[in-house]
């Protein structure tokens, strides 16, 4: 007979080199942290940082104390390399500079 007060969640983790979804069955109206220390996520990928680092459940950000519902997929996402503006800035610049023509004829 099944346990009606457990749920299974996933908690996913991805690095360039290597992904890891790892599904866990937790007692239902858990904390996402509960369900992400319950999954071995954090032995697995010791740069894991949960006081740093943000966390999502479908992409959408919530907190560590946040209560799972089943089927979730908690996310924990790894700091960014460089704020994605600043990476668009620095592309433009080392293109070169487009030519435009103004068409100042009014056929």
């Amino acid at each position: 007979m099944a346990n009606n007060n457990m749920v299974k969640v996933e908690v996913a983790y991805a690095r360039p080199d290597r992904q890891c979804v790892i599904t866990v069955e937790i007692a239902a109206g858990s904390t996402i942290e509960a369900a992400i220390r319950l999954s071995g996520i954090l032995a697995e990928f010791p740069e894991i940082d949960l006081a740093a680092q943000k966390i999502g459940v479908f992409s959408k950000s919530c907190s560590l104390s946040d209560k799972i519902r089943g089927g979730d997929r908690i996310e924990i996402y790894r700091p960014l390399i460089i704020d994605p503006k600043e990476a668009r800035r620095a592309k433009a610049k080392k293109q070169k500079p487009h030519q435009r023509q103004r068409n100042t004829s009014l056929d």
